[in-house]
């Protein structure tokens, strides 16, 4: 996955784990390019059934468990929660691979794979959901896994930043939940006394991702009643991003705004699913949210603006060489499905794959979480009403698949490690993280434009604070 290096250093100065990074933030944003699609662009060829009934994989591709929910066991000795949903890979600063995992829990603390409630890390006593690190040796296999953000509700999706941090959105706006909130995967402290980060809006999020340009952050919201939109939050001028930047900004910092695209006759398009052809355009504009807090009913009741049922992953990657945010718009015509690609220059919004198709025996379609591939291309976890996949899309709009899921359960949260030789991804039910390795074709698997991130001091130790973690353990479990 490539980056400009000489842009987007992560920010020096961090503590927690006695840890500063300052090398590329590689692996978390990604060019998807043409240059090097798997094969002939027909895939892996057709999936094997695992005997374990776990995940059908083609041939001379290969799984490794990492976590499990009621199996695994957190640092402090709960056990590993469940119900995964959205996750990024970032660098460790010693060469191995961190991975923020989100749990969609919906209920509360003593649901089935509720995220322990730890003193320091948790935002509110009534909800079950949050984040957890995981971390990996490069090849995928467990080191340790750990809280980072509990007492949130829904956790469904969230993006990852320039600076090397994570934002988890909250999939509800029930009960003064809905916000997102920043995970940082290496210092570890930084996540203490979580807060929303309220300029970027209390609805149902689903997912998000920043143009490292400008710092913008495009948002998908999943919903209906009405159906929910995409948002675009522009920061306030002299806005640098860095971990703990987002949260610490006033309610009504920058601009909120919600998407109206409209078709060539000037006509704004009511529901994206009117489309179905690959190649339809239409020209964005965008309206301005005026009560962020959803004081007066939810943000997307407005008039005038796009809405789309079951808008879900988002991701910033090139199509065709123009940098832009992928977009998901997942149940069109009755759950087949969307891609899109808004490019931010030409106030654009154009579909790039529809779904659902036939591949190698498989039928793909429901796309939801999304990660740009780092030989090309993107890789869509899907959830649909028949068989759940791991699925490649390129950028001509052909999709093929990858993975299939046994165990009854959607895929989610598809993140590459940092070399691209790994792709992480989850079960969401009850939870299961899985690293996935096979011949990934493309030169940016062999290393390509990736170069190792540097540590400016010592990691203390191979896992999370002793000190830190154990008074996480004797104050924290509620």
């Amino acid at each position: 996955m490539l980056i400009n290096r000489r842009k987007f250093l992560r920010s020096s100065g961090q503590v927690g784990l006695g840890v500063a990074v300052s090398g590329p933030v590689h692996g978390l944003l990604s060019r998807a390019t043409t240059a090097a699609q798997p094969g002939a662009a027909a895939g892996y060829g057709p999936l094997v059934d695992d005997p374990k009934g776990m995940l059908a994989l083609p041939e001379g591709f290969s799984y490794r468990v990492v976590t499990q929910a009621g199996k695994t066991r957190l640092y402090s000795d709960h056990a590993s929660p469940g119900i995964h949903d959205g996750a990024a890979a970032f660098p460790a600063p010693d060469g191995n691979v961190l991975v923020v995992l989100n749990h969609e829990v919906r209920g509360g603390p003593d649901d089935d794979g509720a995220v322990p409630h730890l003193r320091g890390y948790t935002w509110r006593e009534d909800a079950g959901g949050g984040c957890t690190v995981v971390k990996t040796t490069p090849d995928g296999k467990l080191i340790w896994e750990t809280v980072a953000l509990a007492g949130t509700s829904t956790n469904c999706a969230g993006g990852v930043t320039p600076w090397g941090t994570w934002l988890t959105c909250e999939e509800t706006d029930n009960d003064g939940h809905g916000y997102v909130f920043e995970v940082d995967p290496v210092d570890l402290q930084a996540n203490r006394d979580p807060q929303p980060i309220k300029a970027l809006g209390r609805f149902v999020h689903e997912a998000c991702c920043v143009d490292p340009d400008t710092l913008t952050i495009y948002l998908t919201e999943d919903t209906s009643n009405p159906y929910g939109t995409v948002y675009r939050w522009t920061p306030p001028t002299g806005f640098r991003g860095r971990s703990g930047a987002l949260k610490a900004l006033d309610a009504g910092a920058g601009e909120l705004a919600a998407m109206a695209a409209a078709d060539r006759s000037g006509k704004v398009v009511a529901d994206l699913d009117q489309a179905d052809t690959v190649g339809t355009s239409y020209t964005v504009t965008w309206v301005p949210v005026t009560d962020r807090d959803a004081a007066r009913g939810p943000v997307r009741s407005r008039d005038g603006i796009t809405r789309a049922k079951k808008l879900e992953g988002a991701w910033w990657a090139d199509h065709d060489g123009v940098p832009g945010a992928y977009l998901v718009s997942s149940f069109s015509d009755s759950h087949r499905g969307q891609i899109w690609h808004y490019d931010p220059k030409a106030s654009s919004l154009t579909l790039t794959t529809v779904f659902a198709v036939e591949a190698d025996g498989e039928t793909v379609e429901a796309p939801d979480n999304i990660v740009a591939a780092p030989f090309g291309g993107l890789i869509v976890s899907t959830d649909g009403d028949g068989d759940n996949h791991l699925a490649g899309a390129t950028d001509d709009g052909t999709a093929y698949p990858i993975a299939r899921s046994q165990m009854g359960s959607e895929f989610t949260g598809p993140t590459f490690s940092p070399d691209g030789t790994v792709l992480f991804a989850g079960i969401q039910q009850p939870g299961t993280l899985f690293a996935i390795t096979g011949p990934w074709t493309g030169p940016s698997t062999s290393g390509g434009d990736r170069a190792p991130a540097r540590s400016e001091g010592p990691e203390r130790g191979a896992q999370p604070d002793a000190d830190e973690d154990k008074a996480q353990t004797a104050e924290g479990a509620r």
